[in-house]
């Protein structure tokens, strides 16, 4: 299994920023967005699996994770960036519990990240 985002970019506060990821991973896996910015652990973003959604307290209402069962391909738009959204993300497939979402561990699979910085 291979994934691989698309680029990130820099962008003011306030502003938003569509992420996609491309892999080749069974339909019925799990999908998520990690991110580790600068002498911080790699927390998840949003993850998705099955009928279970899963949403970082500090970015509910402001990104949404979708995917196209079709093209393979998971997305993460974000809006209102703030200035602590700063890092690198990751996208990441693997097999979840319902109560492990947000569990690096349980994810097999990872893009090779990339970079979103938000800035004035």
């Amino acid at each position: 299994v291979q994934l691989q985002a698309s680029a990130g970019g820099l962008v003011q506060p306030g502003g938003s920023l569509r992420l996609s990821c491309v892999g080749s991973q069974p339909h019925y896996y799990g999908v998520a967005w990690f991110r580790q910015a600068p002498g911080k652990e790699r927390e998840g973003v949003s993850c998705i699996y099955g009928g279970s959604t899963y949403y970082l307290d500090s970015v509910k209402g402001r990104f949404t994770i979708s995917r196209d069962i079709a093209k393979n391909t998971i997305y993460l738009q974000m809006n209102s960036l703030k200035l602590e959204d700063t890092a690198i993300y990751y996208c990441a497939a693997g097999r979840p519990t319902v109560s492990g979402l947000s569990n690096p561990t349980l994810y097999y699979y990872w893009g090779p990240g990339t970079q979103v910085t938000v800035s004035s």
